[in-house]
């Protein structure tokens, strides 16, 4: 089919079915033709290069001592030009790497570099959930994550329990932040006057998932869990 790179090689993940009109980003690429045997053996030629030049290009990364890691180098379906991935801190010239690898190759080279999340996406793995990373099965985009939301969600704030592999916060945590953020609009704030069925009290902690509200009662002198029904906010006096 065609793409903004020129004519790639891909397979149908997802059947038929109907899209609405603002989900459809103009202009639509064509699909040229079912791909075939000489197609499929072309894609395997291709990786078997691509891992080739991998070899090449690290072994140059280190003749010009450039501070990067190579991630993964793919070849265009035509081979009209090879991608070189890779990973850094900052910036890196890299004008004297390419020039060596155009003369190996005689082809364009393009060295584009990518963060680290994109690395994951790249690479795979396994997730502390025990599935297969969201980034390399169905995540398209990644949207930003912060650590509020670890702290809304009241998950542990130990980074090595809220990071992926890819050493970020882990991209689930916005999946659940709509509902929290929307729980705790109607729930009370930490520390506000509340009265209750055993008396009045103090808001000591919240359950947003299941709309409850802990209170810390002042004649009883004892925290005691509520349903957030069963529960009235005393109105501050100024």
């Amino acid at each position: 089919m065609e793409t903004a790179r020129g004519v790639e090689y891909g397979q149908v993940v997802i059947g038929h079915k109907q899209v609405e009109e603002e989900d459809v980003i103009l202009p639509l690429k064509k699909v040229l033709r079912i791909a075939d045997d000489n197609d499929y053996l072309q894609v395997a030629d291709n990786k078997k290069l691509a891992n080739e030049a991998f070899g090449v290009c690290q072994e140059k990364i280190a003749v010009h001592k450039l501070d990067m890691k190579l991630v993964d180098v793919e070849y265009t379906f035509d081979k009209n030009k090879i991608i070189f991935y890779f990973t850094a801190d900052g910036r890196v010239d890299f004008r004297e790497l390419v020039k060596d690898l155009a003369a190996i190759f005689r082809t364009r080279i393009e060295l584009r570099q990518i963060g680290v999340r994109d690395e994951a996406k790249m690479l795979g793995g396994i997730g502390p959930c025990g599935r297969i990373l969201c980034c390399s099965t169905f995540l398209g985009d990644f949207e930003p994550v912060s650590i509020k939301m670890a702290k809304d969600q009241n998950l542990s704030l130990n980074p090595a329990k809220i990071s992926g592999l890819c050493g970020r916060l882990m991209c689930c945590l916005k999946y659940e932040n709509d509902n929290y953020e929307s729980g705790k609009e109607v729930l009370p704030d930490i520390g506000q006057e509340v009265v209750t069925a055993m008396g009045y009290g103090r808001v000591a902690g919240v359950n947003i998932l299941e709309r409850k509200v802990q209170v810390d009662l002042y004649e009883a002198q004892r925290i005691l869990s509520f349903p957030l029904e069963d529960i009235s906010v005393l109105e501050k006096v100024e």
